[in-house]
């Protein structure tokens, strides 16, 4: 090739941008093989095991916690797949309750009232500037040490019972009506669905207004209900009781559950509250008194202007805080909750091989966080709004 043609061709941006990045690709590549490479002379030389075999040997330890049936005799296979579970649990309730929970703090924070609004600012205040390992030390202490025994147990509601064993709360008695109702459920909150996209397509093609929450609510809640008539109305609920040194019944929450669940939720939601109150400022004034103007009412102004208009700019960083707890939840181990960090430690402490339960941590970890992000981009996507 000539001089002058090779050196138009390297003049070309497009051409030197992709071969400045196959040479960052090749360094890279090649920095890991070396890595690796290394890690498996070094650790041949100082006769450590490597590979993933252990997973089929017995685990030889107990998990307090467990989703699924587990046991000492159990394989680290199964051993991880429990601390996996009790990971989506935390951070699947976590989640759940610190939306709600941020959401109304956000609104308190703008309301009207002087007093409610301040005491939202407090407790924004407060937690975010206390670091959530303290606040989880604090809860568990509070939990294993403050709280009585059972026989003295505190009953903050009627059938609920907070010791230091744990939190003990009434549960329904296992029914075969219970399946079919979860489907119904599960069917009205479609029905909502499609219900609402039907009326924001007759709202725009005829400007009326269709009363979904109502009717939404109505199916959500209606068709378990009408179900659960048809089964026969089975209403048997369990509640805790004391019998010897602990109590039995209903469904309890251990110390350590507790408070993981409540430091991620309290903390959380001081986050989300500010987040929430952030969207709703973002959205200008002029919408709210332009509804305000048509006669619309402060819960219909931000149920149906504000909010809709604010989530747009909510989701983003609330997608960010929702990895924040999920990776947060680490924290169990300085508390004793077995999620999968903690497991996955005690296995390396027992077999040694700690490149491999990392790479466990990293992959299980990543997973995770991907699925967040990859729903909530969905769900981000769906409510951007969209160029003509």
């Amino acid at each position: 090739m000539p001089a002058g043609t090779a050196l138009s061709f390297w003049n070309n941006p497009t051409v030197r941008s992709v071969c400045w990045q196959a040479l960052t690709v090749a360094l890279l590549l090649g920095a890991i093989a070396w890595f690796v490479h290394n890690s498996l002379l070094n650790l041949e030389r100082q006769s450590i095991a490597t590979g993933y075999g252990f997973l089929d040997r017995e685990a030889g330890f107990d998990i307090s916690e467990s989703l699924v049936e587990y046991s000492p005799a159990s394989t680290y296979r199964q051993a991880f797949l429990v601390g996996l579970l009790n990971t989506l649990e935390v951070s699947a309730l976590g989640i759940l309750f610190s939306t709600i929970l941020g959401t109304l703090l956000g609104i308190a924070r703008l309301s009207p009232n002087w007093l409610l609004s301040r005491l939202a600012l407090v407790y924004v205040e407060v937690i975010r500037n206390i670091p959530l390992l303290l606040q989880l030390l604090f809860l568990y202490s509070l939990l294993n040490v403050v709280a009585p025994g059972p026989r003295d147990a505190w009953q903050p509601l009627p059938g609920v019972y907070v010791s230091n064993r744990g939190v003990f709360l009434p549960a329904p008695v296992a029914d075969p009506s219970h399946f079919p109702i979860a489907i119904a459920f599960g069917i009205g909150i479609l029905a909502a669905w499609g219900t609402n996209l039907w009326a924001r397509r007759r709202q725009d093609r005829t400007g009326l207004i269709f009363p979904v929450l109502p009717v939404g609510t109505a199916l959500v809640l209606g068709l378990p209900l009408l179900v659960w008539l048809v089964a026969g109305a089975p209403a048997a609920v369990s509640f805790p009781q004391l019998s010897g040194f602990n109590f039995t019944g209903g469904v309890s929450m251990s110390p350590e559950l507790t408070a993981l669940l409540g430091g991620l939720v309290i903390y959380t939601t001081s986050y989300i509250g500010e987040i929430v109150r952030s969207g709703i400022l973002a959205v200008s004034h002029g919408q709210t008194e332009a509804a305000a103007a048509l006669g619309l009412k402060r819960g219909q102004i931000l149920r149906l202007v504000v909010l809709p208009q604010a989530i747009r700019i909510i989701v983003p960083p609330m997608t960010s805080q929702y990895l924040s707890l999920m990776k947060n939840s680490t924290l169990a181990v300085a508390i004793g909750f077995p999620e999968f960090f903690s497991v996955v430690n005690t296995q390396m402490n027992q077999t040694g091989q700690a490149i491999e339960g990392m790479g466990c941590i990293m992959a299980a970890y990543l997973s995770v966080s991907l699925t967040i992000s990859l729903l909530m981009n969905i769900y981000n996507a769906r409510i951007a709004l969209k160029g003509r």
